[in-house]
């Protein structure tokens, strides 16, 4: 069934459009949008056996050109678009030779004057409601063919790349609520479990297409298709990741379960979640033990979230040594301290950092900027605050303040 474009199905479709915000990216400068639809752009045209493919998304006026292999990225007018006069079709289109479909005879990337395609297979790329966005093409400079597994397989990368654009649009919903919703806890709670929920279903969809993929017999093992597949799947990992952090910076400001906690059996358990970084890294832990007021879920993912900050922007010549202590401050407060070696962070950034999905520029770690934010909000949600201050090392040294002394709970903190 084709999708309409004129009249009032584009305008809805040019809205949905511009919520995927896909139209101005670094292909207007020669340049990639996202290493994942490039190695989806790489493997269709693999799978295919044509030297060429591209992602191609339409507007009102031009074609934009967000992932390709075997040519530059680039942007075209609507007008001269192969793409922009079939994807509106809603299904896939196969062409062996673009001089023998009238629709292409005088299309300027079949003439010579932009390229001289002549083999062609275009899918759409349709989102849940229905609105095409553009379409997964690949093509060669000589006519061509494909077998129906080959048209199969395009149209499952097709719809990978729909959830990897679906992914990337709710991850920019989700970080755009986390900051207008930072000060209504129960509503950040509701809205980021609602649309953690709907991120899942991109994810599970990006895995089990992967999977399908690596069963098809035309990819051989060893492969730059599989590595492709295999960078997919570590990409799919990493954005799981991704949700849970969002999840536990959404939940760290709510109802609180205070009681006596052990430091030195809170790090023991943290270990034991990160334990292959821990080792991977070469970290060194030097714990002293402490019985503090907190909640145990909430010390545990601040002093999770530390750990991980410290082994994600640990000093490239140096084995990383963490130092966790804690202390009677005040008859009101307690204080834990995380002191690393790693690379530290400037002054001017301190309080930057402890905003919601701040990431300096100058790092190129991996992480969401949710670590630290994470860990202020569950301080303050215990009453205290937290500073960050330099290392005698050079690191970054993190003190956390609780309230919780003689005048919260009648304990003296030993």
């Amino acid at each position: 069934m084709s999708i309409e474009v004129g009249g009032r199905s584009e305008a809805k479709r040019l809205v949905t459009l511009e919520r995927y915000a896909l139209a101005d990216q670094p292909s207007d400068r020669g340049g990639s949008y996202d290493e994942d639809l490039d190695n989806l752009v790489l493997l269709a045209a693999e799978v295919c056996g044509v030297p060429f493919g591209v992602i191609n998304i339409i507007t009102a006026d031009q074609q934009h050109q967000i992932a390709a292999r075997g040519i530059e990225a680039s942007v075209c007018s609507r007008e001269d678009s192969m793409c922009a006069q079939v994807f509106r079709y809603g299904h896939t289109i196969i062409v062996e030779d673009c001089l023998e479909d009238p629709r292409f005879l005088g299309n300027p990337f079949v003439t010579g004057e932009i390229a001289e395609v002549r083999f062609y297979a275009s899918t759409p790329l349709v989102t849940a409601a229905g609105d095409a966005l553009g379409t997964l093409c690949v093509f060669d400079d000589s006519p061509g063919s494909i077998t129906p597994q080959q048209s199969h397989s395009l149209e499952i990368l097709a719809a990978q790349i729909m959830d990897i654009l679906d992914l990337q649009l709710r991850t920019r919903e989700l970080g755009t609520a986390l900051r207008e919703l930072s000060r209504s806890n129960e509503l950040l709670a509701e809205f980021a479990g609602r649309v953690s929920h709907d991120l899942q279903g991109p994810l599970t969809s990006i895995r089990g297409f992967a999977e399908m993929l690596e069963d098809d017999a035309a990819i051989p093992a060893g492969s730059d298709s599989r590595a492709y597949l295999e960078r997919i799947g570590a990409s799919a990992g990493r954005m799981t990741s991704m949700i849970e952090e969002l999840l536990a910076f959404a939940r760290s400001n709510g109802a609180l379960r205070v009681q006596p906690v052990s430091l030195a059996s809170t790090v023991r358990a943290v270990q034991d979640d990160l334990a292959a970084a821990i080792s991977a890294a070469g970290a060194h832990l030097e714990v002293e033990d402490f019985v503090g007021l907190a909640d145990p879920t909430q010390l545990h993912t601040l002093l999770q979230n530390l750990l991980q900050n410290a082994l994600n922007y640990r000093h490239p010549d140096r084995s990383p040594i963490l130092r966790i202590s804690a202390g009677d401050a005040t008859e009101d407060y307690w204080c834990l301290t995380f002191e690393d070696n790693g690379i530290g962070i400037a002054p001017e950034d301190r309080q930057r950092v402890l905003e919601p999905l701040v990431r300096l520029e100058s790092n190129a770690a991996p992480g969401t900027g949710l670590g630290l934010a994470t860990c202020n909000r569950i301080v303050q949600a215990h009453g205290g605050f937290l500073e960050l201050k330099e290392s005698d090392s050079g690191g970054l040294t993190v003190v956390a303040w609780f309230a919780g002394g003689d005048s919260r709970a009648g304990l003296r903190l030993r």
